[in-house]
């Protein structure tokens, strides 16, 4: 539908064309950018049919590339700016949200006790677990709140790339359920009045009875910490490439840079939910301890965390440059390379997952000798012909002296691949 609206001319050129941030109006950044996105799919498909293309240029293959590119780069720089504009405005608008899941899990709490108060005693530890949880929600609201502008509540677990960190996620799970468990306990002592019970409450405290939950605690917030420092050294370090996210996505939390499935991520997620599952039954059967977690289930949760690091160190890789051949079209002779001539660049890694969207494409440069080429975007119908992750196809420039020169690829990341040499004939 809205590549049917950009055909007919649908976007807007009003003073409202995705710069504001009036939620979801017509006019708003969401709208802005969705219609952005459709009339840009629609030049490439058009430029990837041979339409549109000028008659000035139509006459040199070479000419006609450097045009089309040019055009699809300044509409993708549009997108990003419109996809920037319309993150920025979700992160703004998602501290309410948050904070009206957070009441209504108080809400699903004390319906949850109601019912299950039905023919039993509405005991301490039922006032307890409600107020502890009304302290918590009051907490994540007031953070939401200091940080309205980067998410609200969700802020603690967006990574440097804009994106749900899955380990972040994680140990923040288990972190609020701790203190809830706490708080629970903390109000059944306040509501005591003899001392045994007192006494049978400060037990409950005791490593011995927690140390499952306290080891799964330690470990999962450690993995935090410690992916933390793995990725930034990673990509310092130019082994990893990461893009930035237009926004987080709750998909994030199980998937990679690129939107495919990661099973280190969802197998921790899986597991740690299972985990926290068990842990919350039995803090609700026992609210007078802290909830006792097998060992068994933690050793399970041990291993899953050490899984996810493992992805972690593994994930990645510097892109390489493989070979440099002279671009043959059908009916050329075989010739040495030559100063205007296209070279075909054949590696791995030219393409960070996550860069694939057309304004990370248009970054990418092949350094040739000492001339900085940027790598042409060829349209086809879907997506590009040039540049993949495996092939690089840019234009010998004038400028490069005849003789042997370096090749070498720099990505939307900014990393570097190996320079390869190639003979340049005049």
């Amino acid at each position: 539908m809205a590549v049917q609206e950009a055909r007919q001319g649908g976007v807007d050129a009003g003073p409202h064309e995705g710069g504001c941030t009036c939620g979801d109006c017509p006019h708003g950044a969401r709208e802005g950018h969705r219609r952005a996105v459709a009339a840009f799919l629609l030049k490439r498909d058009e430029f990837a049919a041979g339409q549109g293309v000028p008659a000035a240029v139509a006459h040199s293959a070479s000419a006609s590339r450097q045009w089309v590119s040019e055009e699809l780069t300044q509409a993708a720089e549009a997108v990003a700016e419109r996809g920037r504009a319309e993150g920025a405005a979700w992160l703004e608008r998602l501290w309410q949200r948050t904070a009206v899941v957070v009441w209504a899990a108080v809400v699903l709490l004390l319906l949850g006790q109601a019912l299950t108060a039905i023919g039993a005693d509405w005991t301490a530890a039922r006032s307890a677990g409600l107020l502890a949880a009304v302290v918590v929600a009051g907490a994540l609201t007031a953070a939401s709140w200091f940080h309205r502008a980067r998410g609200g509540a969700l802020a603690p677990v967006i990574g440097e790339d804009n994106r749900l960190s899955t380990s972040r996620a994680v140990a923040a799970c288990w972190v609020l359920f701790l203190a809830f468990a706490v708080l629970v306990l903390v109000g059944q002592l306040a509501a005591a009045s003899g001392k045994r019970e007192r006494d049978a409450l400060i037990d409950g405290l005791e490593l011995a009875r927690g140390a499952g939950v306290v080891t799964v605690l330690a470990v999962v917030c450690g993995i935090a910490v410690l992916v933390r420092r793995v990725v930034g050294l990673r990509v310092q370090g130019q082994r990893l490439q990461k893009v930035r996210a237009h926004r987080p996505r709750a998909a994030d939390l199980l998937t990679d840079d690129g939107g495919r499935g990661s099973f280190a991520d969802i197998q921790y997620v899986v597991i740690s939910g299972v985990a926290l599952a068990f842990a919350a039954v039995r803090l609700a059967r026992r609210p007078d301890q802290l909830p006792d977690l097998p060992w068994g289930l933690a050793v399970v949760v041990l291993v899953s965390a050490g899984t996810y690091l493992a992805g972690k160190y593994a994930e990645g890789g510097r892109p390489v440059i493989l070979s440099v051949v002279r671009a043959r079209e059908a009916g050329d002779l075989d010739a040495p390379i030559r100063t205007g001539d296209d070279i075909e660049i054949r590696g791995a890694g030219f393409v960070p997952v996550g860069a694939q969207g057309a304004d990370r494409l248009s970054r990418m440069v092949v350094r040739v000798g000492a001339v900085n080429v940027h790598v042409p975007l060829v349209p086809v119908m879907g997506g590009f012909d040039n540049p993949t992750d495996a092939l690089l196809t840019v234009p010998v420039p004038a400028e490069v002296e005849p003789g042997r020169v370096d090749v070498q690829v720099v990505t939307a990341a900014g990393v570097e691949t190996n320079r390869y040499t190639i003979d340049v004939t005049e």
